[in-house]
């Protein structure tokens, strides 16, 4: 799993940092707006405190009187002295029009000039404009002041006769504004602090739940779909949890029909007979079962460097990809092609995403070698039959012809041609019983008298009926076996004689006059072989696995003249295999031909009922 996040990095960070702005900010506008309305109150409650002072009573109208305010310096300074009751902080003067200060709660600035020493600018928009006048300033040692000039004694055009000049002493303000600015910023970091914790905490509680959810998460996208997250609210959170517990539930189950569906899904493609490619339009292979490989004959590393088309450009252009993807243009198409001596059907078409885009070709390979091997034989097999009944009707034909023509008049040429119908009527027949019994064999329908007989004594009772045959040839027939033997097999006996009897015919038929023949009975290994050796004119190496085929004959025109009909082989194989045995030929051209048939040996059980 992946190590955690950094926490500086995580929701809970945020949430805390965002937490911990808002107060603050909430704390410094709040610090700002209570400071500066309690400044401002101060301000307000010393002005206003002066004017009342200044303006109730009647003082001014008392300093309006006076002609000339120098004239009376000595009453006004005990007027203000005796009468007003300033703190240390305020400071009072009278000053006449000609800015001269004529009396003041400081002794020292009596008869001084004002301009020298107090706000000109405030002096003259009262003494001048008649207007009470207000500005702030500050004086030598950096103390702070409010300057608040009263005038009086107006003309009527705005000049006045003097004003009445406060100087008050604002470090008081000042100082209670610096110790609440402090205070705040104490009450601030405490406030921070707190918030910090209590977001931290808060953050915790949200956080955590979700960073279980995110493990548990994490885990499930490994594929463990074991566990829960514990639900420990009923909130959004807590709803959260339980939505995610039925996701991993749902997620689980589905997953699971997933895996089993693909389970089935890969044995059916692993184990299947036929050949499956699914091929990207790159050329590269998305997929190809082991039937598919075996098939082309590809190995698991040629995947990894080759693309479709360099694998099967083997078997043959045509099968490209782009041939492919033409072919199936407005549908599947199919395809045959041969390899290694195989034949294969192919099947394809082009699979599409779920924009119905083209992403590739699908394509089913069959190993259709043994089917056209079938429908080969099918298709040699009536053709041969058809020969086969041909060659003796036409003969029977025209013969029959000639003699409808007059040649019946001539009793010698009517008997000849009568046994050549007779013969050829003899040679269908033969055909049409070989067939029968095929067609009974093929389809289990052969009844078969399986007897313990004595392979010895059937052997023996078959030699004499295809003696005279041999005599005839001046071949010499010689039993290298001991007639006396007793080898017992379960056997058809009328169904092995007739083995028998084909083998030593065919013997007797592709054998010289004077060649010669031996029969021979071998025992061992659960088994007896019968073997029938000549040394007639063979059989060619190419001819021999075909044998065993049904009317095939290595002399075509030679095996017709002798009467054949291409079936005994065949017939004789089928009828030594439903005997649970076997039939080999060996054989050289010019040399001779041997012929061992191979039958299991009969379970002993005693000597009654032997044939």
């Amino acid at each position: 799993m992946q190590g955690k996040h950094s926490w500086s990095g995580s929701m809970r960070w945020r949430i805390v940092l965002i937490y911990f702005l808002l107060v603050f900010i909430v704390m410094v506008v709040v610090s700002v707006f209570i400071t500066n309305s309690l400044e401002t109150y101060q301000m307000d409650s010393l002005r206003n405190k002066l004017t009342s002072t200044v303006e109730k009573g009647s003082f001014l109208k008392t300093l309006s009187e006076y002609d000339n305010l120098l004239n009376h310096q000595e009453e006004i300074q005990d007027t203000i002295i005796d009468t007003w009751e300033f703190g240390f902080s305020e400071e009072l003067s009278i000053v006449d029009d000609n800015f001269t200060i004529v009396a003041s709660t400081n002794e020292n600035l009596t008869g001084e000039s004002a301009s020298e020493v107090l706000n000109t600018s405030v002096l003259t928009t009262a003494i001048m404009g008649g207007k009470m006048a207000e500005a702030d300033g500050v004086l030598s040692g950096n103390i702070p002041v409010k300057h608040l000039v009263f005038p009086f004694g107006s003309d009527g055009n705005g000049q006045s006769k003097g004003a009445v000049y406060i100087r008050a002493d604002l470090s008081d303000i000042y100082d209670f504004s610096s110790q609440s600015k402090y205070i705040f910023i104490y009450a601030m970091v405490l406030a921070l602090l707190i918030t910090a914790i209590l977001g931290v905490l808060t953050s915790k509680s949200i956080t955590d739940p979700i960073n279980d959810v995110t493990k548990q998460a994490e885990r499930m996208s490994y594929g463990d779909f074991s566990q829960e997250v514990v639900v420990k609210s009923e909130d959004e959170i807590g709803r959260l949890a339980e939505m995610f517990n039925l996701l991993r539930e749902k997620l689980d189950f589905t997953l699971s029909e997933m895996s089993n569906e693909k389970s089935k899904l890969e044995t059916i493609l692993k184990y299947m007979a036929d050949g499956l490619l699914a091929v990207e339009l790159s050329g590269r292979f998305m997929h190809i079962n082991p039937a598919a490989m075996q098939m082309l004959d590809i190995l698991p590393e040629d995947l990894e460097d080759h693309t479709y088309d360099q694998i099967m450009e083997k078997c043959g252009k045509h099968l490209s990809l782009e041939a492919l993807l033409k072919g199936s243009k407005t549908g599947g198409a199919q395809d045959t092609f041969d390899f290694r001596g195989s034949v294969f059907a192919m099947r394809y078409d082009r699979f599409k995403n779920e924009s119905g885009q083209d992403m590739g070709v699908i394509i089913l390979i069959q190993d259709i070698t043994e089917r056209q091997k079938l429908e080969n034989m099918q298709t040699d097999f009536v053709a041969n039959v058809s020969h086969e009944l041909k060659t003796p009707l036409t003969t029977v034909k025209s013969y029959a012809e000639t003699l409808l023509d007059g040649a019946i008049d001539d009793r010698d040429t009517a008997i000849s041609f009568l046994n050549i119908i007779d013969t050829e009527a003899d040679r269908m027949n033969r055909l049409v019983k070989d067939l029968l019994q095929l067609s009974r064999i093929d389809h289990q329908r052969e009844r078969w008298s399986m007897k313990e007989s004595n392979i010895t004594a059937l052997l023996k009772s078959v030699i004499p009926k295809i003696e005279l045959s041999a005599r005839q040839k001046q071949q010499h027939l010689n039993v290298l076996f001991d007639e006396d033997a007793k080898i017992l097999v379960n056997i058809d006996k009328d169904r092995i004689e007739q083995v028998i009897l084909n083998i030593l015919s065919n013997a007797i038929k592709y054998t010289n006059e004077g060649g010669r023949i031996d029969i021979d009975v071998l025992e061992g290994g659960g088994n007896v072989k019968i073997i029938v050796s000549d040394n007639g004119i063979g059989i060619s190496e190419a001819d021999i696995p075909r044998v065993f085929e049904r009317f095939y004959r290595v002399d075509k025109a030679r095996s017709r003249a002798m009467g054949g009909t291409g079936l005994g082989l065949s017939i004789a194989k089928q009828i030594v295999e439903e005997h649970h045995g076997t039939i080999a030929i060996e054989s050289q051209e010019g040399k001779g031909t041997k012929v061992t048939i191979s039958l299991p040996l009969a379970i002993r059980r005693g000597q009654r009922g032997i044939d």
